[in-house]
């Protein structure tokens, strides 16, 4: 079911897991350490190219999951990494010693982005850190499966708001005043935002509403030289999984239900080269699109 090779690279297939054992995590967004199997971040024998040389990226929730490999992919790529999370210090320490080394420097900021407070003092952080910032990846979100709409309560839709939305707008607020011509924004849709998941009513409006922000936003900040896109995902084996769908919705997550013809979930690794591409000067001529990265999925 699975090449042996990815992007050039051999890998193999036992390193990528197929199926996943029922494990729970009773809190959002989940703790990659106690994950079985563990998530791959990083393409073996990858070698970077300078295309991040000495940049600042932010990356939110980039403890783990897609965060974490594109957080490990931008550090290959000569760039310093803030990353920002919420409360899962074991993941976020493990990220930090890899980013070093890597030869990079990292900081970790933990603190709710649903609070725009915070989301101003993580960029004043990183500025104190690194005196700049170049890239901002705005990738941290929560998800609550509820197969029932009457049961998702104002509190829930709000927090879920915060987390996945308001907490773009929050960043691009307090990080605008500091980028310069050549910065790009890179935001996190979903598939979801176009394709129906029953469960998911609310995380699905989210995604939806960040692809829409996202081209608003890439018009608005053209003329700034700041290019700003989205990155959709498909089914992803990532830490939100186990801590937001009961076991029998992902033991078997993209080999068993309709995924698409490739009939699997990604990995965190091959998505982070799409925020690479996005971040750096190969896409000098690319705004306001949302890449789907789903396996054929949509």
């Amino acid at each position: 079911m699975y090449s042996n090779f990815y992007y050039g690279h051999k890998i193999k297939c036992e390193d990528i897991p197929a199926e996943f054992p029922p494990q729970y995590q009773p809190s959002q967004p989940g703790v990659e350490a106690i994950m079985q199997p563990r998530p791959v971040s990083e393409l073996p024998g990858r070698i970077g190219s300078g295309k991040l040389q000495d940049k600042v990226a932010i990356v939110t929730g980039g403890d783990s999951g897609i965060g974490r490999a594109v957080a490990y992919l931008f550090a290959l790529e000569g760039a310093d990494i803030a990353v920002v999370y919420l409360n899962e210090h074991v993941d976020a320490a493990e990220t930090k010693e890899r980013i070093r080394r890597l030869g990079r420097r990292c900081l970790t900021i933990a603190g709710d982005i649903g609070n725009e407070e915070f989301c101003r003092q993580a960029v004043g952080s990183t500025l104190s850190e690194f005196g700049r910032i170049d890239i901002l990846i705005n990738n941290a979100a929560e998800s609550h499966y509820q197969p029932d709409i009457g049961q998702i309560s104002a509190e829930q839709l709000e927090k879920t708001f915060r987390t996945n939305v308001f907490s773009c707008f929050y960043f691009v607020k307090a990080v605008l005043p500091y980028l310069k011509p050549g910065s790009a924004i890179i935001n996190t849709s979903s598939v979801a935002a176009v394709k129906g998941y029953p469960g998911l009513f609310d995380y699905s409006a989210t995604k939806g509403a960040v692809s829409a922000f996202t081209k608003s936003l890439a018009v608005s900040l053209i003329d700034r030289g700041i290019r700003v896109n989205a990155v959709a995902p498909g089914r992803t084996w990532t830490p939100l999984i186990p801590s937001s769908f009961p076991a029998e919705r992902y033991m078997y997550y993209g080999t068993e239900d309709p995924a698409g013809p490739m009939r699997r979930s990604a990995q965190p690794f091959e998505i982070a080269p799409v925020y690479l591409y996005l971040a750096s000067d190969d896409s000098t001529f690319v705004i306001g699109q949302t890449f789907h990265v789903d396996g054929g999925e949509t």
